[in-house]
């Protein structure tokens, strides 16, 4: 096999693999924002930019307007997972503070300001 061959053998490869990641990050979201959904409404907030470290913040809200789940998925790579946001649970709509919650990740903040701002 020459060069080439063996070049576009492992693009197509590292394509591939790219590709099924995707599918497995996608999967993930999609089983947590099931679980949101089956607890109530759900406001989904997303910041960060091409290069830099993106950020979904989703939020479930009961009858009273007061957050029975979250979880946020952030990163570069497709290895990001949801995880749970803890400081939000129990937290009434109009109680929630982007900047207060996350002084110090500016992106976490305009993905729950995005997230909130739907269910307002």
């Amino acid at each position: 096999m020459d060069s080439v061959n063996l070049l576009i053998s492992l693009a197509v490869v590292a394509w591939l693999g790219q590709v099924f990641l995707g599918w497995v990050q996608l999967r993930r979201f999609n089983r947590a924002f099931d679980q949101l959904a089956a607890q109530g409404r759900v406001g989904i907030g997303r910041a960060g930019g091409r290069f830099s470290p993106r950020v979904l913040v989703a939020i479930s809200l009961d009858e009273d307007d007061r957050v029975n789940g979250s979880f946020a998925m952030k990163g570069l790579t497709v290895f990001s997972a949801p995880q749970p946001l803890p400081e939000l649970a129990g937290m009434a709509l109009a109680q929630i503070d982007p900047p207060a919650l996350f002084p110090q990740n500016q992106a976490m903040c305009n993905a729950l300001a995005l997230a909130i701002s739907n269910k307002r």
